[in-house]
């Protein structure tokens, strides 16, 4: 994996709104080890200071923590994407 995929990873896991859902099927990657990528890749403290963030109430990481009416994984208004690669509308 490149670096600007883990960069993407890394920004995606700290978007309150962004399920590890949506990581999974762009890279691949669980959320077990979007945790350890994370892990590997933040200093300590920034690791400490997501995991804290993911597990409170405030974020919707995971699918089942979220409204069941949104269906997808980016706002309506992003531009689209495909295989993280953003793509002419």
């Amino acid at each position: 994996m490149d670096q600007k995929d883990i960069d993407r990873i890394i920004e995606m896991a700290w978007e309150d709104r962004t399920p590890f859902e949506a990581i999974l099927v762009q890279f691949g990657l669980s959320e077990g080890a979007v945790i350890k990528l994370m892990r590997r890749e933040l200093k300590r403290s920034s690791f400490q200071l997501w995991r804290k963030r993911v597990n409170s109430g405030i974020s919707h990481k995971h699918q089942q923590k979220r409204n069941p009416e949104i269906t997808r994984f980016k706002c309506a208004l992003q531009k689209t994407i495909s295989m993280n690669k953003i793509s002419k509308r």
